[in-house]
């Protein structure tokens, strides 16, 4: 069977010092120190891992219980990537806390990706749609906009020089795993990337509680490119003044909602629209 190793089974780590499991040691603290690659973990971010041509498996981590269950997901593994198997002891001393799931994977960029900007013309000539996250520095909102840009067929995100990092742990986890399969890309400042995109055709369409159009108002028309801020300061004055802001209806007394949240409200009228 492939992806276990050399040996075509498993391999087991009985010392949780052992150097061949070095990505997996410490998993919270490594969070912060880095480790090089990446941390998915379940078999959901799993399942996106490996339909990922952006990124490569280089190992897993699992419990022996949870062998069987991944047979499937075992096969398709490269079969220069090895299979670690360590009780529930051992895992957990490994990772620094106990691990329900089970099932852990490293993985590293891989070296023949192609541009995560190469979709983007496309997208324009066919009406798509991206998202431009501006400020955001939350990973569990940046998860969620990342699997709600993946649900209505976003073509991409596109990052500030201030957002937090996608690829942090608890971000690709809260993301089910769509960061690994939907491309983005960190860029300059959100002007920048409006520069960029405006040459390919998209409307900007910025995102604000005061937005000057109501989200219903909203009708088919050319590429957009849906600009969210922070919950607070916002895509500043200044962006709003220039661009055509948008705004959802609600209930009177809140004039703020999550950001993932609202960006799923205007991602799924933009997919109806593309979609009718």
């Amino acid at each position: 069977m492939t992806g276990f190793g050399d040996a075509g089974h498993p391999i087991r780590i009985d010392d949780p010092n052992d150097p061949r499991i070095e990505p997996y040691r410490m998993v919270r603290e490594r969070d912060l120190t880095g480790r090089g690659g990446l941390i998915a973990e379940g078999t959901v971010v799993l399942d996106q891992l490996l339909r990922s041509r952006r990124f490569r498996p280089r190992s897993l981590l699992v419990l022996p219980a949870r062998l069987d269950g991944l047979s499937e997901r075992l096969a398709r593994l490269p079969r220069d990537v090895p299979v670690y198997v360590a009780e529930s002891a051992v895992f957990d001393r490994i990772a620094g806390f106990p691990v329900h799931r089970g099932v852990l994977a490293y993985a590293e960029r891989h070296e023949e990706a192609s541009d995560p900007l190469s979709g983007l013309r496309e997208a324009a000539e066919g009406g798509g749609t991206v998202v431009v996250a501006c400020g955001l520095s939350n990973h569990d909102n940046m998860g969620a906009l990342f699997r709600n840009a993946s649900v209505f067929g976003a073509a991409a995100v596109l990052l500030d020089d201030r957002c937090c990092d996608p690829l942090y742990r608890k971000a690709i986890r809260v993301s089910v795993g769509t960061v690994l399969t939907l491309p983005f890309v960190r860029l300059g400042s959100a002007g920048e990337i409006w520069r960029s995109l405006e040459e390919l055709g998209f409307e900007a369409l910025a995102l604000s509680p005061a937005g000057t159009s109501d989200l219903r108002d909203l009708r088919s028309g050319p590429p957009r490119a849906l600009f969210l801020g922070t919950e607070g300061e916002g895509l500043g004055e200044a962006f709003l003044r220039r661009h055509r802001s948008l705004r959802v209806a609600m209930a009177s007394g809140l004039d703020s909602l999550n950001v993932a949240t609202c960006a799923a409200i205007v991602l799924h009228r933009l997919y109806e629209l593309r979609n009718p």
